[in-house]
């Protein structure tokens, strides 16, 4: 961990639909607790959804949560955010929201989270995927990546060891 800490990014739907709605948002709680334990502050897009739950499971573990809004009223973050920055930029926010991150963690999601997945990997950002989008491609051995966990504890682990590592070369 350099002096300056480690920031690790939560990504994933505001609004999760469906028969895994339930498991993603523990998820991303779990991952936010995991990476607040692990010594990361933990950033997000500041709003509900997975947002909410990562910054719900970092504040609870007495870790830092940046939210990175969309709209430009700081008081639109969520309870669970530390600092709120208010960007005015709209979905544009996304990009700010991988690049202020040392790696990234995808815990489901829908289109806007493929977006920043797609950020991330461009800005030289490694991601972390958990219960999200299942991407192929002819990856070069250097390089940010996807790397798909299978639970919690595991996308944390990885995602503090990337953090750790650094930057990859983007694309």
């Amino acid at each position: 961990m350099t002096e300056r800490g480690l920031v690790v990014a939560v990504i994933g739907d505001g609004d999760p639909q469906g028969p895994d709605a339930a498991r993603t948002l523990r998820w991303a709680e779990e991952v936010g607790r995991l990476l607040a334990q692990g010594g990361a502050t933990v950033v997000t897009g500041g709003l509900g959804g997975v947002m909410e739950a990562a910054s719900r499971g970092a504040q609870g573990a007495d870790g830092i949560t940046i939210g990175i809004l969309p709209g430009s009223d700081r008081s639109e973050a969520n309870a669970y955010v530390s600092v709120a920055v208010a960007t005015g930029l709209g979905v544009a926010r996304n990009l700010v929201v991988v690049t202020a991150a040392d790696a990234v963690v995808a815990v489901g999601g829908r289109h806007g989270t493929l977006s920043e997945i797609g950020l991330a990997l461009r800005m030289g950002r490694q991601v972390v995927t958990l219960g999200s989008w299942r991407l192929e491609s002819e990856q070069r051995e250097s390089g940010p990546q996807v790397h798909p966990a299978h639970d919690p504890r595991e996308a944390a682990a990885l995602a503090l060891r990337l953090a750790a590592e650094g930057p990859a070369m983007s694309a």
